[in-house]
């Protein structure tokens, strides 16, 4: 394999997903029209989406293929937001979180569209299908925050998300740092209080989804404090 292949083809789809031609949560063609239309090898392709993936823009469902995520904004001088770093700053963050997306989370489940709803389940079955896999699960689990802020129809729920980006997520400063895997036991807690969020938001009960969100986003600062 030439490399040089695998990195004009990571290039190509890396500027179609920043610029939307392929939204977020679209599929990706298929291996077969990647080969066919850029002229390269099987393994080239395969390659290319590995790279896509750990860069947290894509994901991949076993049977389903590859789907976009939402690429993180550019940073510029105006816009940018402070990444935390330690740990108290990233405590301090949840603590912000807990604040505005409980209300969000209300919100959407008055609000929220057949298509919100789809696009919350597709970021939870593409977090289940990261196989811990800590920069695509942070993406989904980034993305599926984003669908409940958008859910709401008030731009300042998901700018507020956006801005942030998928460095408002709280995972494991050691998995973070690195490129280990996230244990099964925290993708699975993490997955079940997501799908807690749904539910509530899909019944469209107010009440239920801030209570769902507050559980969630509390058990994260359990989560980030363990870590000390």
């Amino acid at each position: 394999m030439k490399p040089n292949l695998a990195s004009s083809l990571v290039d190509h789809l890396r500027e179609r997903i920043s610029s939307g031609d392929i939204a977020a949560g679209e599929k990706l063609p298929s291996e077969n029209t990647l080969i066919a239309s850029h002229g390269v090898s099987r393994t080239v392709v395969r390659e290319a989406i590995t790279r896509l993936q750990a860069e947290g823009l894509i994901y991949t469902r076993r049977g389903a293929g590859s789907f976009a995520l939402t690429p993180p904004p550019e940073a510029t001088p105006e816009s940018q937001t402070h990444i935390p770093r330690t740990l108290e700053e990233r405590r301090q963050l949840i603590e912000y979180r807990l604040g505005f997306e409980t209300e969000a989370a209300a919100s959407a489940a008055l609000r929220a569209t057949e298509a919100d709803l789809n696009a919350m389940d597709a970021a939870l079955e593409g977090f289940e299908a990261s196989l811990g896999n800590a920069s695509v699960s942070m993406s989904c689990d980034f993305e599926f925050h984003l669908a409940v802020a958008r859910a709401t129809g008030n731009p300042y729920f998901s700018q507020a998300v956006q801005n942030f980006g998928p460095a408002m997520i709280a995972m494991p400063r050691r998995r973070m740092d690195s490129a280990d895997s996230v244990s099964s036991g925290r993708l699975d807690a993490v997955a079940a209080e997501h799908r807690a969020i749904h539910e509530a938001i899909a019944a469209q009960n107010p009440q239920l989804a801030s209570a769902a969100m507050r559980i969630h986003l509390s058990n994260s600062m359990k989560r980030l404090q363990a870590e000390a």
